[in-house]
């Protein structure tokens, strides 16, 4: 099980999708103001900070994601399954970003944003895809070699 190489990315993908609930994605700019856009909400740059806008989606999603994928991982004998449930994780970090764009325009609506700056964090999802991407070639590499030794017997 640990030592397949899809292994390794579906344990990246667990640790790059727990690190987005710790990390920053953007900080925001309105006028004077700043604000930290992270998977928890939007707060103020301050002292004491605030939640002035809650994104708990993007938290509950970040979460779904790194549970389907350490889940992925000890379906190693269901190797079809494990093809499947990591299109739909991929799917699922799509989804991130579409919620993402979502909660900015909306938060666009009510307040005027001067400038968006993004974080590393905000890339992790996209560094996530692409691991799952070659995660499910791995897979299905698997499978095709042990559909092919089954031929021979």
């Amino acid at each position: 099980m640990l030592q397949r190489i899809q292994t390794v990315y579906l344990l990246i993908i667990v640790a790059l999708t727990i690190a987005i609930l710790f990390l920053p994605l953007a900080v925001l700019q309105s006028g004077d103001e700043l604000f930290t856009f992270d998977a928890t909400g939007i707060s103020t740059m301050a002292a004491q900070p605030e939640l002035i806008y809650p994104t708990w989606g993007l938290f509950a999603l970040a979460i779904v994601i790194s549970l389907l994928a350490l889940l992925t991982i000890f379906l190693f004998k269901k190797r079809i399954l494990q093809i499947r449930l990591c299109i739909f994780n991929a799917i699922l970090m799509l989804g991130f970003y579409g919620l993402f764009a979502f909660f900015y325009w909306n938060l666009g609506n009510q307040k005027e944003i001067f400038s968006l700056s993004l974080k590393i964090a905000f890339s992790f999802p996209l560094v996530s895809l692409i691991l799952d991407y070659l995660a499910i070639r791995n897979i299905g590499a698997d499978e095709a070699l042990v559909r092919s030794l089954d031929r021979l017997r």
